[in-house]
């Protein structure tokens, strides 16, 4: 039976995202959606995306586009370095390179370049980083940066009243044009949660591995989800983005 995992925002953290994919015994059937941010926290961010372009060789993955994603591509362009995006975890991200060939960073470039800003399956189901304005969908977006950094869907999503029926005209727009909407960008710890949390028919599956959370992964049919151990315990002599 082919399932479909969705994975959270990793931020640099290879040592958590080895530890969430040993624990579901990925299969060659299985695929593999991730929301992004890859880079930017803990120290292995080159090193992450190592593993992602040799783990796409085996088995079926599909990678959206971040913001801290976006930051690392236009660097590896050629671009300055955005000063808010090395205050954020680009820092690390930067030292991560240092060893790294001309070649090896093109390489990585490439694949920064083709990521998806979001991705809808056979099932109607939106796999996006943070979310969209548009209440006729992503892809009349107006503006594309929105893909990485809107949070307005998520907070609607969550403070939804619930006793709306999906048939009245108080119903938002954006929540009926999807079965479901996986999205990750914010940390789930923000409400002091630390698990996958689920508003409407949004599911954030961003559980803090940047800060003081795990990395979380989750079954799309089930929503049985399995977490690393807290990232910043796998690191620790690093400070990731706390």
């Amino acid at each position: 039976m082919k399932r479909t995992f969705v994975i959270g925002d990793i931020h640099g953290g290879l040592l958590a995202l080895k530890q969430v994919l040993s624990k579901v015994s990925i299969n060659q059937s299985d695929r593999l959606i991730f929301l992004g941010d890859y880079v930017d926290g803990w120290s292995e961010s080159a090193q992450v995306i190592d593993f992602l372009i040799d783990l796409e060789v085996k088995h079926e993955c599909i990678f959206i586009k971040g913001n801290h994603d976006s930051w690392c591509e236009d660097w590896l362009m050629g671009k300055l370095a955005n000063e808010i995006w090395l205050f954020h975890g680009g820092k690390s991200t930067v030292k991560s390179y240092q060893n790294y060939s001309p070649d090896q960073k093109q390489k990585h470039l490439t694949f920064f370049n083709r990521m998806k800003n979001f991705y809808v399956d056979s099932e109607n189901r939106l796999f996006i980083h943070a979310g969209f304005s548009s209440m006729h969908g992503p892809e009349k977006e107006h503006y594309e940066s929105n893909y990485s950094w809107d949070r307005t869907l998520w907070e609607m999503a969550l403070t939804m009243d619930k006793h709306v029926k999906k048939d009245s005209v108080f119903y938002p727009k954006r929540l009926k044009l999807f079965n479901e909407i996986y999205i990750g960008h914010t940390p789930t710890l923000y409400y002091d949660i630390s698990t996958p949390m689920n508003a409407i028919n949004v599911w954030n599956i961003d559980t803090g591995a940047a800060f003081k959370g795990s990395l979380s992964i989750l079954e799309i049919t089930s929503k049985e989800f399995w977490q690393s151990e807290p990232v910043y315990t796998l690191y620790p002599h690093e400070e990731g983005r706390n």
